[in-house]
């Protein structure tokens, strides 16, 4: 089924974040937090200024976001969990691969 949020609203699926601590500890399902990033799979037209005028969207399709943990609606869209929520509720674009921290050089 093809779908298209109203307004200033957008459809996210949840990205997974590694079930494994850096030491190697498996984390059970029930332990973990949900991610609060994913990617936008539908985005709608915009929403209105106080004029009425369309305010076109900042994010598309296939970006990779940061959102609050409370944000959304949780929906269920061809057996696929997404959540519906506002544009606002997105806090930031993710641009490229998350950098992993650097290790220390030992002194010589």
């Amino acid at each position: 089924m093809k779908f298209k949020p109203l307004h200033d609203r957008v459809a996210v699926r949840r990205l997974e974040e590694d079930q494994k601590t850096s030491g190697g500890i498996i984390i059970p399902d029930t332990a973990t937090e949900k991610p609060t990033q994913g990617e936008i799979v539908a985005v709608g037209s915009g929403g209105r200024d106080e004029k009425g005028n369309l305010v076109t969207m900042e994010v598309k399709k296939g970006d990779k976001v940061l959102f609050g943990k409370w944000s959304g609606t949780e929906v269920k869209i061809d057996g696929e969990d997404l959540l519906i929520m506002k544009e606002s509720d997105i806090m930031a674009v993710l641009e490229g691969a998350a950098a992993k921290p650097k290790k220390k050089k030992k002194a010589a």
